[in-house]
């Protein structure tokens, strides 16, 4: 990952992961408790995975909530610029917003050129450098 990227685990969703990772452990150790009918060496591993769900709980519920992400850094993204291997045919890269302004960005795979339309994914395509027609849909 170069300097600026941040992991998928990374501060965004650490709460989160770590609210799942309670939830799993309390009740994967109290179905254990529930159903080992008094076995030693079950309660021996249930118990600590239960007391460790709960002690992650407490460490999720005091963490901060999640920063919200900048909209003028979501809409200054750009995919990278790179050539795509072909597999058997030209590759593509479509990528398209979800908030307003609704853009499409679309990346030939064989020269790397990145171009952006308005609006959604248009019906066909042909790249305008290297003059290659990358899809067209059937209506």
């Amino acid at each position: 990952m170069s300097e600026g990227e941040t992991s998928s685990s990374s501060p965004g969703y650490r709460r989160l992961n770590l609210f799942i990772s309670a939830w799993a452990c309390l009740v994967i150790g109290t179905g254990i408790i529930l159903y080992s009918e008094s076995s030693p060496l079950l309660l021996a591993f249930a118990i600590p995975i239960a007391i460790a769900g709960i002690i992650l709980l407490l460490i999720a519920l005091r963490l901060p909530d999640e920063e919200d992400v900048d909209p003028a850094e979501i809409a200054a993204w750009e995919p990278d610029a790179t050539i795509l291997p072909e597999a058997g045919r030209v590759m593509y890269r479509i990528d398209t917003t979800l908030v307003e302004p609704i853009r499409t960005s679309i990346l030939c795979g064989r020269c790397g050129n990145l171009e952006w339309v308005e609006g959604g994914k248009p019906k066909f395509f042909d790249c305008i450098i290297c003059d290659v027609k990358l899809w067209e849909e059937d209506e």
